[in-house]
């Protein structure tokens, strides 16, 4: 089992003495882990999305869905931007799985999110239904204080800057210095970084200047929050 790391920037702002009032914990790929298939299943629903609503040729969405992502910050943003899609139909037709067939319970998991002191929102691109979907799948519906979704941030996604302004306002936090975002995208704890936020890698324990610290077991996570 390997060890959590935290890894201070050059400044030393972010170091495990430092006390953060909140957490804001993306959803898909974080909260579960990407083994379970299930994000790699809603890519799937997306190349479907875009091949039977949209009728771009199957050999073309995959790489399409991918440049949406990169340059929108979400596939679903760079359709509203080139094809006009609706954004509740999209996210409606995306998320339509059957979420306990993917994901189960982890006890140990639910313990140390539960013992985190701080206020504990869940922030995501992903809508508000398919958020609270997948906290029930997982047990941790009574965890988080509120949902930040792709709704919230409009017209912003994560990894935007703006986006993590609207979080810090509704989470009423005003200093992101208090704020932690634990991630699997570097690019979002980079941005998270780049707005004098804290951030925590999930999914690998290599050395990053993307985040703050990186952690694979959620023991460790509270040893990375001090």
């Amino acid at each position: 089992m390997g060890m959590a790391r935290l890894y201070p920037l050059k400044t030393g702002e972010y170091n495990r003495r430092m006390r953060f009032s909140t957490l804001f914990f993306d959803l898909d790929d974080t909260l579960y882990p990407h083994s379970t298939g299930l994000w790699q299943a809603i890519k799937g629903r997306i190349n479907l999305y875009m091949i039977e609503r949209l009728n771009i040729p199957e050999k073309d969405s995959p790489a399409l869905r991918e440049q949406y992502f990169k340059m929108y910050g979400t596939t679903l943003r760079g359709l509203q931007a080139r094809h006009n899609v609706d954004a509740e139909d999209f996210l409606a037709f995306v998320h339509d799985l059957p979420l306990r067939d993917f994901l189960t319970p982890d006890p140990i998991q639910r313990d140390i999110i539960a013992s985190l002191p701080q206020r504990k929102l869940v922030f995501t691109n992903a809508d508000i239904h398919h958020a609270r979907r997948v906290l029930a799948a997982l047990n941790l519906s009574d965890l988080f204080d509120s949902i930040v979704d792709i709704h919230a941030v409009a017209p912003y996604c994560k990894p935007m800057p703006e986006s993590f302004a609207i979080a810090q306002e509704l989470a009423d936090e005003p200093d992101p210095r208090k704020c932690v975002m634990i991630d699997d995208l570097p690019r979002t704890t980079r941005a998270a970084l780049d707005v004098n936020m804290a951030s925590i890698l999930y999914g690998t324990e290599e050395p990053t200047s993307e985040a703050s610290g990186v952690f694979t077991d959620w023991t460790h996570l509270p040893i990375l929050l001090g």
